[in-house]
């Protein structure tokens, strides 16, 4: 396990687990983690071997976002936001299905590096908010990530209004993709974890990189992308593992 002083990350075969490590303070965000965000997705992004990374936090709570201390006393410059935001881009692109575990809290920050992830799972007692609005700031780039997920009438409500909703109302308009019993969160989220693992394969981050492109480029440049991403599924290890699996009549191992 590498342990850095706002979080932690290991390497278990195909995942990679970080968890965000300031319990005391409900794993809000501070400049220091935003250092520690980039040093940790900089090193998964090299490792090849890694399919899945789960983003998760100690205690009770996922993440309360920005640190209100710091903020509070003028600790908080823009280079925050910018190494934020580089941090949350290599995950949300990174050629690994990314998923995020929530628990209670997962506010402001918490929430865009969630929405920064593929998958959202949530315990039934999650609350989910932008509350930047509040504290006179924007709310990062869920400006842009959370009407992709929730519409652009509730995005529009979310953010300005700085409002929360509960897991339930979450999973309702499409903002988490899991809405588990909390007793069982820890035990649904590796079952996740573990699907993700069994399926992913070189066309399924491929397919991700076609997703994240969807709502960017125009039909043509995204057809010919699909056209240049699918050559590369078609021709890979993954893809002749699963033709050999349908032959053999079993379910394909993935590399």
């Amino acid at each position: 396990m590498t342990q850095l002083e706002t979080m932690n990350w290991e390497k278990e075969g195909k995942v990679a687990r970080v968890v965000l490590n300031r319990p005391q303070l409900l794993n809000a965000v501070s400049n220091q983690a935003t250092i520690d965000l980039n040093t940790v997705a900089d090193a998964i992004a090299k490792e090849d071997a890694v399919r899945v990374v789960v983003i998760t936090g100690t205690g009770r709570s996922f993440s309360t976002g920005i640190d209100l201390k710091q903020l509070s006393t003028d600790q908080i410059e823009m280079v925050y936001h910018h190494r934020f935001e580089r941090a949350l881009r290599i995950f949300e692109t990174m050629e690994k299905i990314v998923i995020v575990g929530i628990q209670e809290y997962c506010l402001g920050g918490g929430l865009q590096l969630a929405l920064a992830c593929d998958i959202r799972v949530a315990a039934d007692n999650a609350i989910l908010g932008l509350p930047a609005i509040k504290e006179g700031l924007i709310p990062g780039l869920g400006t842009f990530r959370l009407s992709h997920y929730v519409g652009l009438g509730r995005a529009k409500h979310l953010v300005l209004s700085g409002e929360n909703v509960n897991a339930q109302e979450a999973y309702t308009m499409g903002l988490v993709d899991y809405c588990v019993p909390l007793p069982e969160f820890e035990t649904r989220l590796e079952q996740v974890v573990q699907q993700y693992v069994r399926v992913c394969s070189v066309a399924t981050v491929k397919s991700k990189t076609l997703v994240n492109q969807s709502f960017e480029m125009g039909y043509d440049g995204f057809l010919n992308k699909y056209f240049e991403l699918q050559e590369m599924a078609q021709t890979s290890g993954d893809h002749l593992e699963a033709r050999r699996a349908y032959r053999e009549k079993r379910e394909p191992e993935f590399k």
